[in-house]
This record gives structure tokens, sequence and C-alpha cells, in this order.
């Protein structure tokens, strides 16, 4: 994602794409500028399926190659592609200490990552799109990164049913592959794919 605002989003959808109480979206759910109000338009399809795609993207903080290699992944072998495309975001590194309330945010999650402070089975990993599979535990080093457990242990989050965390530890297990229905990226997946297919 390029820098800079991060809700900018967010007001031209009129939600807040990560489901934060504090977004400016809450109080303005309408986009920036004085008549913003009173122009919206109605969008055609292809605005349809452009603006799904960048809530995805800007759910899991990820640039247009990044999303589109996840897609195109996801499109080979057996399997429903919305599924494997939503499933295999939900499964990367970020997203899992994100989701797990080790990071509160996933721009944090990352940070997290890219700076080692988080390990997948012990071992040091700093890419954030590392695929976490089910039984790998991910864990950050509360003796060399004291701060970054602190804040872990210190997120209020209510992790999903296919994590299992250990906040005291700084730790979290992935017992299962995440059923669609069950990962909160508020997004319509089908879309997606078919802003890509199309």
């Amino acid at each position: 994602m390029k820098k800079g605002p991060k809700h900018k989003l967010c007001r031209r959808i009129g939600s807040c794409v990560w489901g934060n109480p504090k977004c400016p979206s809450a109080k303005r759910p309408y986009p920036a500028g004085s008549a913003a109000k009173t122009r919206r338009k109605k969008l055609s399809t292809y605005g349809e399926l452009l603006i799904e795609k960048q809530k995805l993207r800007a759910h899991y903080a990820l640039n247009e190659r990044q999303l589109r290699f996840a897609y195109q992944k996801a499109k080979t072998g057996t399997g429903s592609t919305p599924e494997k495309l939503l499933r295999n975001l939900e499964l990367r590194l970020a997203s899992v200490v994100f989701r797990s309330g080790l990071a509160p945010s996933i721009f944090a999650a990352k940070q997290a990552v890219s700076h080692r402070h988080v390990r997948v089975d012990g071992n040091i990993i700093n890419r954030s799109g590392c695929l976490v599979k089910p039984g790998q535990v991910v864990s950050i080093n509360s003796e060399k990164s004291p701060s970054i457990a602190t804040i872990a242990q210190k997120t209020d989050v209510t992790p999903p049913s296919y994590l299992e965390v250990d906040k005291a530890n700084c730790k979290v297990q992935v017992t299962r592959e995440p059923l669609l229905e069950e990962i909160p990226a508020n997004v319509e997946i089908m879309r997606v794919v078919e802003y890509y297919a199309r």
C-alpha cells in the first residue's frame, strides 16, 4: 500500500475496512470534500468491483502486485478460487499476528515481522507473506523484544476459533485452516475474483 491517509478508503465506502470504532468514517461516513454528501454517484459495475478489490488490499495491507500474485496462485489447482484466495491471505504471517492480537493493527504486524521480532516454530521469519500452516506456532521473543511483547499482551482482541492464543507467553498456534465465514474481512471476495478475471 502507498503511504498516506489510512482511512481515506473508509471514508469513501462509508465504513472502516478494519472494523476500528475510532475510524473517521464512524462520524463522517462520506468521502472527503465539501460537496461530497451531495455529489455521490451510483457506481458502475467496474467501480463496484474495484472498490471490493481495494477493500481487500487495504484490509491485508497489500500492494497491487502482491494481491495479483495471490490471485494467480489461488487460481491454480483444484478447489474454489475465492475460498483459496481469502484463506491464503488470512494465513499470511502478518495476518496471523494481527488477527491473534499480538499486534494492534495489520501495519504493526507487518512491521514486527520485518523487524525480526516474530518467530515461527522458533525460527525468525521476516517475510510477512510467509504462509503459516496448521500446527505451526507463531511467537514473539519477549526476552529480545520486551516492548513488542508488552504491546501484544495489552492488545484487547477476540481471536477467531482457528487460532489458539497464549497471551501470557505471546504465542499463537494455527489449529486448522479457517472457514470462509470465519474470516472477518468484510469483503465480497467473489467480486475481487471477477475483477481479476474480467
